[in-house]
């Protein structure tokens, strides 16, 4: 059967998540007079995605509310004893350096465009549903997509099988009518494989090493691969 719907991941899909990241923290350490305490933003980045993976995978488990998890990411960072509000302070102080750094990657629009007469389109984030509704209607893109569902409020994330089962239910649609799409290899394309779906890994830094997977390295190569030019291997179960 037909590929029906494209499910859409977000940061480092459609949003360059990393520019973003990088940028903001320079400007918020720089701001918050913390720069001197890495010797690299590279350095602080790394320390920041750390703690964000780590505190991330508690709340995927339960083990921590959503705003709780961002407090416990920016008490690992300062290394400060902070009380909640402090740690929020802190955090949407940061969050105003990032989102002046927020951008589409350049080749969402044009793909959605070719895409948009053909296929219906839904987002599915490890994030909650008010930041990404937000950062979508910021980027300008938040008409494109029927739905969005977020990992905080179904209480299940990528790659459980039922993150992509409650997307696809919200669709109406089987998972083999749905094609998933996102940058992680595991957390999108095998998880969402596991679970009956299509799957592509947008592989943009072109890594590679993972031939179990359909793998593109441009958004501008999705067209083609759903409407079956075998130059990317699309399974005959696409059509």
């Amino acid at each position: 059967m037909a590929i029906r719907a494209v499910l859409w991941d977000v940061d480092d899909t459609i949003f360059d998540y990393t520019s973003a990241d990088r940028a903001g923290m320079l400007q918020h350490l720089t701001a918050e007079g913390l720069a001197g305490g890495f010797t690299s933003v590279d350095q602080a980045l790394a320390r920041w995605r750390e703690l964000t993976e780590l505190h991330w995978a508690r709340f995927a488990a339960g083990e921590a509310g959503f705003q709780g998890q961002r407090r416990d990411r920016v008490r690992g960072f300062t290394g400060a004893v902070l009380s909640d509000e402090e740690a929020d302070a802190w955090f949407d102080r940061y969050i105003v350096h990032f989102e002046a750094a927020w951008s589409l990657f350049p080749d969402t629009v044009p793909a959605l465009d070719l895409l948009a007469a053909d296929y219906r389109h839904a987002v599915l984030s490890n994030s909650a549903a008010h930041h990404q509704e937000r950062k979508l209607r910021i980027l300008g893109v938040r008409d494109r997509f029927e739905l969005l569902l977020c990992a905080a409020e179904l209480g299940v994330s990528k790659p459980e099988p039922g993150a992509f089962h409650a997307a696809c239910d919200a669709l109406a649609l089987e998972p083999h009518e749905v094609l998933y799409v996102g940058d992680q290899p595991d957390i999108d394309a095998t998880g969402a494989a596991a679970a009956g779906l299509a799957a592509v890994w947008l592989d943009r830094q072109d890594v590679g090493g993972r031939p179990e997977l359909i793998r593109i390295t441009g958004l501008g190569q999705l067209p083609d691969l759903l409407r079956g030019n075998t130059r990317f291997g699309a399974p005959s179960t696409f059509r």
